[in-house]
């Protein structure tokens, strides 16, 4: 699903992000106004954003790579800043876990 035209060291760029971050839990807040077909419980009983099979929050325009829900996105998802430490430390976790899997593959 991504298209891999950045690097994680390199900085995110609206027209290339890979919206790594729409693979995290979402944790919603009371305040929150997210469609409900949109949200899910977890194992532990919080109340969160729904992935879909391949990881990805249900809510992200996959053709697009933005968000479907901008306007009305949770709290987490408005205060998480792009280029920022933590956008960082995901997106290079991503592309190790990507590079191990591509090298896992192609050795077998």
């Amino acid at each position: 699903m991504t298209n891999q035209t950045s690097s994680p060291k390199g900085r995110a760029k609206c027209s290339s992000c890979e919206a790594v971050c729409c693979r995290l839990t979402v944790v919603l807040q009371p305040e929150d106004r997210v469609p409900g077909h949109l949200t899910t419980y977890s194992p532990e009983g919080l109340h969160v954003m729904k992935h879909g099979q391949d990881g990805w929050c249900v809510a992200l325009n996959s053709a697009n790579m933005n968000c479907g829900i901008y306007e009305t996105r949770p709290s987490v998802c408005r205060r998480f800043v792009m280029n920022g430490p933590y956008c960082k430390a995901v997106r290079a976790d991503y592309y190790d876990s990507v590079t191990a899997s591509a090298r896992h593959t192609s050795a077998a």
